[in-house]
């Protein structure tokens, strides 16, 4: 037999909330109800062969009050004139939430349409189309809005968010909530409350005019007599973006490392200062114009990220030169060869030739598979040899 069976019917019915078909016709989207069901029958030999399990077909149908049944008659030889369900529908929103025994999320979601038509109706159609992800955040709902209502009323307030005067909310609050406030606000705030450069989490403060915490730039001189205080000769130094960007030490060129390790152990070179790079982040150098005027030397992994970065590097510095991450550094470190899980499939195109064809050579694993040499793992003796090729030590 092959009779639908309730289960099967309420799955039906299910598949539409799945989809936030039924809690959008409550926001006033468009209508769903009446809807027929997809109903499968007994046939005419079915009903004459196996009457008693029609019957008892029929009896499991009757525990569905919520399901209107369109019956057909029928006359059994033996038991004379009966009738059939022949089709099955939900009539309304509510004969469906009932069927699901979703009363209760469809009550929260009536109250979050009231609580948003009366204090910020311009988000009702999000709720009409985003159903289910507003339900998921019903018990923040009220404070999600109050939000809201603070931007608009306190746009691009230029402070920290940890700076927002709301009662029971916190930065802790609001920066956990950032993806669906960001969807929200969109919506909410004017065109000119908005950085339209701004995007993702990450560029949420700036999108909407909070600030960011400064980013941070660690730095060493390579050589002590570039120091512009005896004092900061030996020193481990960190600027924040803007203090680095007006710095302009007294250095013909710059090393870049993404290895801590490296960058404490880097040997001395004259007329050098050394950066611990941040791996795909260079927005903080961004604004130290003077790097332009310095020779650049990068020293990454070499992996399909390690020239991937080199690559956004020269996005911003097109002068940049690779150190340390080429063929014969690769081949010179076998016995250190390691395994890149996820590697770049992307085309770099800000890469020399020779870097490239390194670059193609291990995303495609023309080498071996997933083939990687970390920086750390380089020989000390082979690095400072490298480094004399590009200045004598002072």
């Amino acid at each position: 037999m092959n009779w639908t069976t309730p289960g099967e019917l309420r799955a039906q019915v299910q598949a539409w909330w799945d989809k936030g078909k039924i809690l959008a016709e409550l926001a006033g989207g468009e209508a769903v109800f009446p809807r027929r069901l997809t109903f499968i029958t007994p046939c005419s030999g079915e009903i004459a062969e196996q009457f008693d399990a029609v019957r008892r077909w029929i009896q499991t149908l009757s525990t569905m009050p919520q399901v209107r049944f369109v019956e057909r008659d029928f006359r059994h030889r033996l038991f004379g004139n009966n009738s059939l369900p022949s089709e099955a529908w939900i009539d309304s929103a509510e004969a469906a939430i009932a069927l699901l025994g979703k009363r209760n999320d469809a009550a929260n979601f009536r109250q979050m349409l009231a609580t948003t038509a009366s204090t910020q109706p311009t988000l009702l159609p999000w709720l009409q189309k985003r159903p289910l992800r507003a339900l998921e955040h019903h018990a923040n709902w009220q404070r999600l809005l109050a939000v809201v209502g603070w931007l608009q009323a306190h746009p691009r307030p230029g402070i920290y968010i940890r700076q927002v005067d709301l009662s029971d909310i916190d930065s802790k609050f609001i920066e956990s909530q950032r993806a669906l406030l960001g969807e929200l606000l969109d919506l909410a705030l004017p065109a000119e409350a908005i950085d339209p450069g701004a995007t993702g989490l990450s560029g949420f403060n700036r999108r909407y005019g909070f600030r960011d915490k400064p980013e941070r730039i660690r730095c060493r001189f390579l050589d002590p007599r570039c120091a512009p205080l005896p004092w900061l000769a030996e020193a481990d130094l960190t600027l924040d973006a803007i203090s680095f960007a007006a710095f302009d030490p007294p250095v013909h060129r710059v090393f870049i490392t993404e290895n801590e390790v490296n960058f404490l152990a880097f040997p001395p070179v004259e007329g050098s200062l050394l950066i611990f790079g941040a791996g795909y982040g260079f927005s903080a150098l961004h604004g130290a114009t003077w790097l332009h005027a310095k020779a650049i030397h990068y020293w990454g992994d070499v992996d399909t990220h390690g020239f991937a970065i080199l690559d956004q590097l020269r996005g911003h510095f097109p002068h940049v030169r690779s150190l340390l991450m080429d063929r014969a550094t690769l081949d010179a470190h076998e016995t250190f060869w390691g395994r890149e899980e996820t590697p770049q499939r992307a085309d770099l195109r800000q890469l020399t030739h020779d870097e490239l064809d390194l670059y193609n050579a291990l995303r495609d694993n023309r080498i071996r598979e997933g083939l990687r040499l970390e920086q750390e793992f380089l020989g000390f003796a082979w690095v400072c040899a490298r480094l004399s090729r590009v200045i004598p030590p002072p």
